[in-house]
């Protein structure tokens, strides 16, 4: 089944310790919201019970293009990068069904793009 990477934006400044209790269990259901669209969430930033990746609470990063190395997104937004997680779906338009049920398409926002799968040999 194909794999989707999702980025999760939220407005700033985002620190994950000022998540609500609310918006918990509304991570916390998500993986089984998947599920019932035929998904799977496979690594999570914050879901319970699994394995995945949360951005420390910081509205700085560091770009680069090319030579060039600036403090701040590549991006201007008033969001910041806060997590990401990769998704299986049977295609992207479902992938993007279960994207619009992450409680930060709410108040935030969430990125879905292709894993790249290279051709077999």
């Amino acid at each position: 089944m194909p794999q989707f990477g999702v980025l999760v934006y939220s407005p700033a400044p985002a620190d994950p310790m000022a998540l609500t209790p609310e918006y918990l269990e509304l991570l916390d259901r998500y993986p089984s919201q998947a599920k019932e669209l035929h998904g799977k969430v496979l690594g999570g930033s914050y879901f319970s019970g699994q394995r995945g990746f949360a951005f420390d609470a910081s509205t700085t990063g560091m770009a680069i293009r090319g030579e060039t190395v600036r403090s701040g997104p590549l991006v201007e937004s008033d969001l910041v990068a806060t997590a990401f997680f990769v998704l299986q779906a049977p295609n992207l338009d479902v992938a993007v069904d279960i994207a619009k049920l992450h409680p930060a398409a709410r108040d935030g926002g969430v990125e879905v793009r292709p894993m790249f799968v290279p051709p077999a040999k």
